[in-house]
């Protein structure tokens, strides 16, 4: 019985000693990103973790103005990719980011439906009586939101149309609108209207840029991620060209060229 408990206890303390081992061989990274994102990153983090067994890679989405405040607040979060450049560049001049904010992409602006056809829409349509409800994410702190704002001021449509409004919390959110039938039309994110999942619910038209800022977008490394070996790693992921390809696939036009 007393080799027994020996035995035992020295189970234990190779368990305890191997423990922080393991714990050392593996990394964990929790990304903050636009909503826009949502698709393209999923592919991307999937194809990572395939090739990096082992490190974990979190994400979490949302306007990218709330997940600015979250990051000011304490939250988190290594990397934030923002929908805006504007927010990563706030946040390294008040001490929040660990580098320079980094474009990744530039956005563009869709009008999507699920029960109209999109592909023949035009803007002037939104005032047609016979829509009702027109989901956009909301300005005060989603830039799609905004953009879509200025689209409508753009095109003298504001007036007309600001009383069949609904607000979304992010882009992802404003879709939904549209899908469930809450919103008989959205002004979304090209992102968005090519993934499978939204493709094969409606077709889209693109809004010109001319009608709205540049949805120039960027990246940051936040103060909590400056020592985390594998918030590099994964940045330095996202500038291969599978990356890049997965990118484009869903209209993401790389920095310093035209969107499409």
């Amino acid at each position: 019985m007393r080799r027994l408990h020996e035995f035992l206890a020295f189970c234990c303390l190779i368990v305890l000693t191997l423990a922080p081992l393991r714990a050392a061989t593996a990394s964990e990274i929790t990304i903050a990103a636009a909503s826009d994102l949502k698709f393209a990153l999923q592919e991307i983090v999937s194809n990572f973790q395939a090739a990096h067994k082992g490190d974990k890679v979190d994400v979490i989405y949302g306007s990218s103005g709330k997940l600015q405040t979250q990051i000011r607040e304490g939250a988190p979060f290594d990397i934030f990719f923002s929908a805006d450049i504007a927010y990563t560049r706030a946040l390294r001049k008040d001490g929040f980011a660990a580098t320079e904010p980094t474009p990744y992409a530039v956005g563009r602006i869709v009008l999507w439906s699920a029960t109209r056809d999109a592909t023949k829409m035009r803007l002037e349509d939104l005032a047609d009586p016979k829509i009702g409800k027109i989901a956009i994410a909301n300005p005060a702190h989603a830039p799609y939101g905004r953009c879509a704002e200025q689209v409508l001021r753009a095109a003298g449509l504001w007036d007309k149309v600001k009383d069949k409004l609904v607000f979304g919390e992010n882009i992802s959110q404003a879709t939904q609108y549209a899908e469930t039938g809450a919103a008989d039309v959205a002004l979304t994110a090209l992102s968005i209207a090519l993934s499978k999942q939204v493709a094969d619910r409606g077709g889209y038209s693109l809004i010109p840029e001319t009608l709205h800022s540049r949805l120039e977008q960027a990246y940051v490394v936040t103060r909590q991620g400056a020592d985390k070996p594998l918030a590099k790693t994964f940045l330095d992921y996202l500038k291969t060209g599978q990356s890049q390809t997965i990118m484009i696939k869903f209209g993401f036009a790389p920095p310093g060229q035209a969107a499409r």
